[in-house]
């Protein structure tokens, strides 16, 4: 593991003195399940990264938006830590390469899964604040989201998905959308929902996350891609 951290923290641009937590935060929870003596799984660093990067995001677009409401602030900010925005990120890093997985999960196609970068992602923020600290981290992921907190885009575009597809929902049949469990899949620490949505009856997108709410704005964000394309 450690040649595959050594290569990473070099193409990050980053100095461990101690590749332990990096290589750590690269091995899936899939992986230690095959393999009992791999160690530990990267999901504690991912816990840790999740809230690290929440706050260097909070804290920088508080800094660049100061007449904007804390609603206003929290839009802005899901839109950026958002499993689809940090999954976007690992894969300009090639993260996914990097990771460590089970042969089930692999063949499952798990390296390429939007909530598995997104934690991956996490996992190696997490282990770069460990090891470097908050100020690194910070000019370490103000570097990598640029095009996220740079994006121009009005509070309406960042407006979140369930939301719009609710108003879009009432306006053509009067009831909200429908959002139905359709499976489930994972150990229970880490349970993977599949949800579908419809509205009126007719299916409109489906979506998976690792809670039911993720998987509910997956969903959405794909039935208002599949209602933009007139399906």
């Amino acid at each position: 593991m450690a040649p595959a951290a050594a290569d990473l923290a070099e193409r990050l641009g980053l100095r461990f003195t101690d590749l332990g937590l990096l290589s750590q935060a690269l091995v899936h929870s899939s992986y230690t399940n095959e393999r009992p003596d791999a160690g530990e799984p990267n999901e504690r660093l991912e816990f840790l990264g999740d809230a690290v990067v929440s706050l260097i995001v909070s804290e920088v677009l508080f800094e660049r938006h100061p007449g904007e409401d804390e609603g206003s602030l929290t839009t802005r900010r899901s839109a950026v830590v958002s499993a689809p925005a940090l999954a976007g990120m690992a894969e300009r890093l090639d993260l996914g390469s990097y990771l460590l997985l089970g042969q089930g999960a692999g063949q499952a196609g798990e390296r390429n899964r939007q909530s598995v970068l997104a934690g991956v992602f996490e996992a190696v923020a997490g282990a770069i604040y460990l090891e470097l600290g908050l100020p690194e981290t910070r000019r370490w992921l103000l570097e990598v989201a640029a095009p996220e907190l740079n994006a121009a885009r009005s509070l309406a575009a960042l407006k979140p998905a369930k939301s719009v597809l609710q108003e879009l929902a009432y306006a053509r049949s009067g009831k909200a959308p429908r959002y139905d469990v359709i499976g489930q899949h994972g150990p229970p620490h880490a349970r993977q929902y599949q949800v579908e949505v419809s509205i009126a009856g007719k299916p409109l997108g489906r979506g998976e996350g690792r809670n039911r709410r993720a998987a509910e704005t997956a969903a959405a964000v794909q039935a208002l891609a599949s209602l933009e394309a007139g399906k």
